[in-house]
């Protein structure tokens, strides 16, 4: 898949202000500060399309990037949707602001007709978190299609991102039974981006 366009469109407070729901969606969550704009831009070739920030937290929004793509340099263009979501496990948000934030992801998630994949960002330097486990396991109970990504891989020894996943999967194994998809990236050596790419270009292709 060849990027041929990538422009930031709207934010919006709830699914029901979100586009029309005409083309694929593929939205991208994970813990604050786990790497998710630097691996959007890393994705579409553009290194300030979503907006990295300092202050965790900071993304409040459901904030929808239009992106063009072919398959070669002079094939058809297939149109469709990036979407960045705010993280969790934030600790410093209000309950009020937490409760806010649940509603809207899980109205997003739920009825958002055209969301195709959801992609889970996992810090890949660290052991399993409670948060992404628990998180991941409410969009199992909620049906929905999801896969994860784990993230930051060159800012830790090899062995270690090695062992973390495995032991990511091995916490899994203990109350699921068929594991989810997976990729393993990083955003400044650009590892993974063709994989996932080709999978965001399948599920384009299949329809679903």
């Amino acid at each position: 898949m060849q990027i041929r366009k990538a422009e930031y469109l709207i934010s919006s407070p709830s699914f029901d202000k979100c586009p029309k729901p005409d083309v694929p969606e593929y939205a991208f969550i994970g813990r604050s500060n786990v790497g998710k704009s630097s691996l959007i831009n890393m994705l579409t070739g553009q290194r300030s399309l979503a907006k990295t920030s300092a202050t965790p937290g900071k993304t409040q929004l459901i904030n929808h990037f239009v992106i063009e793509s072919s398959a070669g340099e002079k094939g058809p263009r297939s149109k469709w949707y990036i979407v960045d979501l705010p993280g969790y496990g934030y600790a410093k948000r209000s309950q009020t602001d937490r409760r806010r934030w649940e509603q809207m992801i899980e109205g997003y998630f739920r009825k958002r007709e055209n969301l195709t994949q959801i992609f889970v960002l996992i810090d890949s330097r660290h052991g399993p978190q409670k948060n992404d486990l628990e998180f991941i396991s409410q969009l199992d109970k909620w049906g929905v299609q999801f896969s994860l990504v784990f993230t930051k891989t060159d800012k830790e020894k090899p062995g270690v991102v090695k062992r973390n996943i495995e032991a990511f999967f091995d916490t899994l194994r203990t109350t699921w039974q068929f594991l989810p998809r997976h990729f393993v990236t990083s955003a400044e050596k650009k590892l993974g981006r063709e994989e996932l790419l080709g999978f965001i270009e399948s599920l384009n292709q299949s329809g679903n």
